[in-house]
């Protein structure tokens, strides 16, 4: 091969192309891989060690500190979307959170796209293969014991990690009647599950340094290296996929496929420069159509959230991060909270919605949101102020507060990535179109009255807070206070909890092989393939997208 051709290229090394990368240099080791990436490589980075330093990455040279277009369903606000602009993308600046997320949404997502393999059971292998669980005795039927990708439990890390608040959140969820269960990460998480983050010995994990591309003599690395498009030709009709160009306007070949991994805001970016998207969208730009592939930058979710921030009854006692008694590294470890609890919005409050959003009565009767074991709402109790500096609250962190983190997982607004420019160096045009369906206004105002239920009627929660610390313009409310209300706070409020998803959506921009419609040897890897949004965090999810990837490549 000379030095501008290569078997594989891949833009974009983010987590799904770190890992790829890895896994695809592992199967083909004869093969030749290039791997593209816009960020630089920040593997010892102060911000990219300690987990605490995730807090710091917040609009540093890290991230790419996305701002939407104005929220017509949040009066008009633009909210702050982060991106990792790293080797290892979201990896480098993530909270670490493990969640795989619930079985019954990827056997829709099976459903959606007629292909089991994309069912929980069809991805079980590559979620084993890619993590080293941490319980040395656990069901290998369930977890891996031999991955890249090592998980742990606050327990787990170490014993002096120990947070005074853990039994008392424990028993106000159970109140309200959440109970605890053991593993949140079986494909089960209804109910309050211990927290699992994949630090490794109290570090962050790197996706890149997890998978060890750069040790790969078959991988080559170009960092601070975006990429204008794709190159495409036409061969017997059809369209194919010959290599890159990047900005610069140097050419580089690829003799099997280009794979694109450059994330639910820059995937759709880089096909739409490449002429493969919608044709009005792309002639309004003055892009030569290659592919009219209408549903390009389409279907495009991201879970929505709300923080909120509760003054404790006793900061003598260590309640909360910034006083003394947190001086033990071992509260280093890891991220100061010990449950998630996912749980159900109340089914009349989902019935009304979906048919207020437009679902036949006889439709809703059978609707997968209604399912038993279907989740809407995800819960995070965090024993500091977390989320106040990212929302311009001023909130002490002095062992006085801490925070709840509610989030709509499985919403059903959606929203586009599309074209501010013909410009590869321009941000795309980012529309969330957050808050958007009643079914997400009913998730998310369920889940923000459970939690204020749980602080302040529960006996576990009167103990543990004094008082809510309201935004600035708004009073504290309860948990009887009116949806109209509720909704207020939230669109004042609400944000990003970092999962942007579905802009090349399988089934609609690529096929269940991760295949571009219309292109050959043009795949995409990311989170942009997801055609749904998943009651989870999504790192977990994307390494076994990854994993599989690599499988579906090294077969083709």
């Amino acid at each position: 091969m000379s030095d501008t051709t290569y078997d594989y290229i891949i833009i974009g090394g983010g987590l799904a192309g770190s890992a790829l990368t890895g896994r695809l240099a592992e199967l083909q080791p004869s093969c030749s891989i290039l791997l593209l990436e816009a960020g630089a490589d920040v593997a010892g980075h102060p911000l990219t060690g300690s987990p605490m330093a995730c807090f710091g990455a917040h609009g540093s040279p890290l991230d790419w500190s996305y701002t939407t277009v104005p929220q017509k369903h949040l009066d008009g606000r633009q909210c702050y979307n982060a991106a990792g602009k790293a080797l290892s993308g979201g990896t480098a600046t993530n909270y670490g959170t493990w969640t795989r997320g619930n079985a019954v949404d990827y056997d829709l997502w099976a459903q959606l796209v007629n292909d089991d393999a994309w069912s929980y059971k069809g991805l079980l292998p590559y979620f084993k293969r890619s993590e080293t669980h941490w319980d040395k005795n656990a069901d290998t039927a369930v977890h891996g014991t031999s991955g890249p990708i090592h998980n742990a439990t606050v327990e787990s890390s170490s014993d002096d990690r120990k947070y005074p608040l853990r039994e008392s959140v424990r028993a106000a969820w159970a109140q309200l009647g959440v109970e605890a269960i053991e593993d949140g990460n079986s494909g089960h998480p209804k109910g309050l599950a211990p927290l699992a983050e994949n630090w490794r010995d109290g570090q962050r994990q790197l996706a890149s340094e997890a998978y060890g591309i750069k040790a790969k003599s078959n991988v080559t690395i170009k960092t601070e290296t975006p990429v204008k498009r794709v190159l495409l030709a036409e061969k017997n009709g059809k369209k194919i996929a010959t290599g890159v160009e990047l900005l610069d306007g140097t050419a580089l070949n690829a003799s099997r496929e280009v794979i694109v991994s450059s994330g639910a805001y820059r995937t759709p970016q880089v096909l739409l420069l490449s002429g493969i998207g919608p044709s009005d969208e792309l002639s309004k730009h003055g892009i030569s159509v290659e592919v009219d592939s209408p549903e390009v930058g389409k279907n495009f979710h991201d879970h929505f959230s709300l923080n909120q921030w509760w003054k404790v009854r006793s900061p003598e006692k260590g309640l909360s991060i910034g006083t003394p008694l947190w001086n033990s590294p071992a509260y280093g470890l890891g991220l100061p909270s010990n449950w998630v609890a996912t749980v159900q919005a109340p089914r009349a409050e989902i019935e009304q919605a979906l048919q207020t959003d437009g679902v036949s009565g006889a439709e809703v009767e059978t609707h997968s949101y209604l399912k038993p074991d279907f989740c809407h709402i995800e819960t995070l109790v965090v024993y500091a102020p977390a989320g106040a500096a990212v929302a311009g609250v001023d909130v002490p962190m002095d062992g006085t507060y801490i925070a709840s983190a509610v989030l709509g997982v499985t919403p059903t607004s959606r929203g586009s990535i599309t074209l501010s420019s013909a410009d590869p160096t321009a941000v795309p045009l980012i529309d969330p179109n957050y808050y958007a369906t009643e079914v997400d206004r009913a998730a998310l105002r369920a889940g923000v009255r459970q939690v204020t239920k749980l602080f302040r009627d529960t006996p576990e929660g009167q103990e543990m807070v004094l008082e809510e610390l309201p935004r600035p313009g708004f009073s504290a409310l309860s948990s009887t206070s009116s949806d109209e209300e509720f909704d207020k706070l939230i669109k004042a409020g609400g944000a990003t909890f970092y999962h942007p998803a579905g802009s090349a959506a399988m089934g609609k921009v690529v096929d269940t092989q991760l295949r571009v419609n219309g292109v050959e040897g043009l795949r995409v890897v990311d989170a942009s393939v997801l055609p749904l949004s998943l009651a989870g965090h999504y790192q977990a999810v994307l390494y076994a997208v990854a994993e599989k990837a690599a499988d579906l490549i090294s077969s083709a």
